[in-house]
């Protein structure tokens, strides 16, 4: 299977709360910016996977947990977050994440803000 089809898998096969919020986000980054790419990373025996989001490197991931669906900003660090949608893994050097929970929503315009930002730096590196 390519990405998009184990993401699409990974959507369907939780099939709750986190497929939905997960299938949201990912319209959410394809809408910020359409040339992004998806990508299949880090599976092994005990993990079969994690969504990815690229352009020219890594912009953010989408894990799920039972209790969370975290977005790994692998430079969140140095983006600009007005809205202080990062809630998580704030004490990192690099990364930062935006953890959602059950019944949470998200910010859509402050989220394609920034996307757009991770965007914009990993093409100006």
């Amino acid at each position: 299977m390519d990405a998009s089809e184990n993401i699409t898998k990974r959507i369907e096969e939780l099939g709750d709360w986190r497929g939905d919020t997960l299938a949201e986000v990912r319209r959410l980054i394809h809408d910020a910016d359409p040339g992004i790419q998806e990508e299949w990373k880090w599976a092994k025996a005990s993990s079969p996977g994690t969504p990815v989001w690229s352009h020219d490197g890594i912009v953010c991931t989408g894990e799920t947990y039972k209790q969370v669906v975290k977005l790994t900003f692998m430079r969140g660090a140095s983006l600009p977050d007005p809205h202080k949608l990062f809630n998580s893994s704030l004490e990192g050097k690099a990364r930062r994440a935006i953890d959602i929970r059950e019944g949470e929503t998200l910010d859509e315009t402050a989220f394609t803000e920034l996307i757009r930002a991770a965007v914009a730096a990993n093409s100006a590196r």
